[in-house]
């Protein structure tokens, strides 16, 4: 026995789970949008908490290192005046340098594309 729905198809009929154009091309958009708004958004708190921490730590930094600059001269009457009168520079150059290798050297390529879990 046969069932009315048991009808035989013609060819160049749509089945009714057929997506239409519009369709696809909306899932297309959603799709989309989803899979590029989403990690933008995460990467612009990754920015942002990144430059605020940049700026802390800058201005943390460069306060340090004119102490440190400070201390040189004022401890250590020869480098403050006459023909050392650079060295204190120098000593402090030295050590930006140093600060700046270490911080570089704990960047990692691997942790920047990581998602957080």
């Amino acid at each position: 026995m046969s069932d009315i729905n048991d009808k035989p198809r013609m060819l160049g009929t749509k089945k009714a789970d057929d997506a239409s154009l519009g369709d696809v091309i909306e899932f297309v958009k959603a799709y989309a949008k989803q899979e590029t708004i989403g990690p933008l958004k995460g990467a612009g708190h990754w920015i942002g908490f990144g430059v605020g921490a940049a700026v802390a730590m800058g201005l943390g930094l460069t306060i340090v290192l004119l102490g440190v600059l400070r201390l040189i001269q004022t401890e250590f009457d020869r480098l403050a005046t006459g023909s050392l009168s650079w060295a204190a520079y120098a000593i402090t150059l030295v050590i930006t340098l140093v600060l700046l290798a270490v911080t570089l050297l704990r960047v990692k390529k691997s942790t920047l594309n990581k998602e957080p879990k």
